[in-house]
């Protein structure tokens, strides 16, 4: 499969933006930087030490990632700088293989300029053209509101809640489903 670049995004600050796809020789940066995020925020899905890839494991990942016709996983960069992440994992079997999951990530520093809707476009216009993915799908915190507002801006739906579905220090978080159909029509 080719490569994907997504091209460059000037920011809210006039830093530009590169978005493409993680290739190998990113290992060691992305590690870096998913090691510093989980550090920033509670509302990922992993804290600080959790995540724990060899370089090598995670340079397989990106390979696994742009071997398939129904995944995806970007970084975002400013120089050299890995600022943001997002990797979308479709369904293995045929019933489910259009659809999947999402994760992003942006470091903290960068938060504010525009990055997370750069990164989710980039997504969304990649989905659109992949010929298989119809619907993505993704989980975040009900209290992270900032996000919450950016999905409903790039026209996610709300579809349930998952009650408890974090616990952080023994306190309990609950999780909203949101949905994209790619195209905007549903089917069925």
């Amino acid at each position: 499969m080719e490569l994907q670049s997504m091209g460059q995004h000037t920011l809210l600050n006039g830093q530009v933006l590169l978005i493409r796809e993680a290739v190998p020789e990113d290992a060691a940066a992305v590690l870096e930087y998913v090691n510093t995020v989980s550090g920033e925020t509670d509302f990922l899905g992993f804290g600080g030490g959790e995540f724990e890839l060899t370089e090598a494991e995670e340079a397989e990942v990106f390979r696994r990632f742009h071997d398939a016709d129904n995944q995806l996983y970007l970084v975002g960069l400013i120089g050299e700088t890995v600022v943001a992440i997002i990797n979308f994992s479709g369904g293995k079997r045929k019933r489910v293989r259009h659809c999947g999951e999402f994760g992003m990530s942006v470091r903290k520093a960068y938060w504010g300029l525009g990055i997370g809707g750069a990164m989710l476009d980039s997504l969304v216009a990649w989905a659109d053209e992949s010929g298989v993915v119809t619907k993505i799908n993704l989980r975040v915190r009900a209290d992270n509101e900032r996000a919450i507002r950016l999905y409903n801006r790039k026209g996610f739906i709300h579809e349930g809640t998952l009650r408890n579905d974090v616990q952080i220090d023994g306190a309990y978080h609950h999780s909203h489903i949101m949905g994209l159909i790619i195209g905007g029509t549903e089917k069925g």
